[in-house]
């Protein structure tokens, strides 16, 4: 069902995925969608059924959490990911990848059941605020900076000249990266998310997160997400952001 939480488990003892596979079922509205037992399977796996949530394992054959982690954002940098480990001496690194929580084994259920609460809570959250937006226009771009504040994109179809306070966020989307613009527009272009924050005006964007550029301007509201991390909410789309709690802090001092 649309309203189903889809759910990926990655670690390398069948045991564990035994566990928590349990541990999910007896939550309502959370359907495991697939598991692997090594970390080099987890992205296709994530492309084929688009999960919410991906539980990980830190220390797995092939690619190791972290890796998985990283890989997975440039996918989709919603997709919230849980690590469930036996080591504690990787926390502050899958803190720096965004991690929605870290879990240490052996899990007790009273634990599990509240990190997926929560997760519960982000993802309807997220899709009751989304709302269709109508006339969206796709288009695959280079971009280009002209002074008079807009950005030149090239596409098969031709050319679109975008204004800049058009621009409502830019992210890292399916290993492109794609600028969302008022009036429901969306461009797609191959260049690195880097490579387009240095074409635009850094008194209007902000890079809040390793995956996500926002308007300054178009700010609406803050809300908390992970331990270490918050989503910002934009007027003019239903596309949301992430902002990390280092950035949350530089944006505080911004507008103090």
């Amino acid at each position: 069902m649309d309203n189903e939480i889809r759910v990926v488990i990655a670690d390398d003892q069948e045991g564990m995925r035994l566990i928590l596979r349990k541990m999910i079922d007896k939550a309502q509205g959370f359907t495991i969608c697939a598991e692997a037992d090594s970390g080099d399977k987890v992205p296709a796996l994530v492309e084929q059924y688009k999960p919410h949530v991906c539980f990980l394992d830190v220390e797995m054959p092939g690619m190791t959490g972290i890796e998985c982690a990283k890989a997975i954002q440039d996918m989709d940098p919603h997709t919230i990911i849980v690590f469930a480990t036996a080591h504690e001496g990787y926390m502050a690194q899958a803190f720096e990848m965004y991690a929605f929580d870290y879990m240490v084994k052996p899990f007790k259920m009273e634990r599990v059941m509240k990190t997926l609460e929560r997760i519960r809570e982000v993802v309807l959250g997220r899709q009751a605020a989304q709302q269709p937006v109508g006339g969206t226009v796709t288009a695959v771009a280079k971009a280009r900076t002209a002074p008079s504040g807009r950005i030149m994109l090239h596409h098969k179809e031709g050319v679109n000249f975008v204004s800049q306070s058009d621009i409502l966020l830019v992210q890292r989307e399916n290993r492109s990266t794609v600028l969302y613009a008022t009036g429901g527009r969306r461009f797609e272009t191959s260049e690195a998310l880097g490579d387009v924050e240095e074409r635009l005006d850094p008194r209007i964007f902000f890079r809040c997160h390793k995956s996500y550029i926002i308007n300054l301007n178009v700010i609406d509201s803050i809300t908390p997400y992970g331990r270490w991390t918050y989503v910002v909410h934009l007027v003019g789309t239903d596309q949301d952001a992430l902002i990390t709690h280092e950035k949350y802090e530089e944006l505080e001092r911004m507008f103090s």
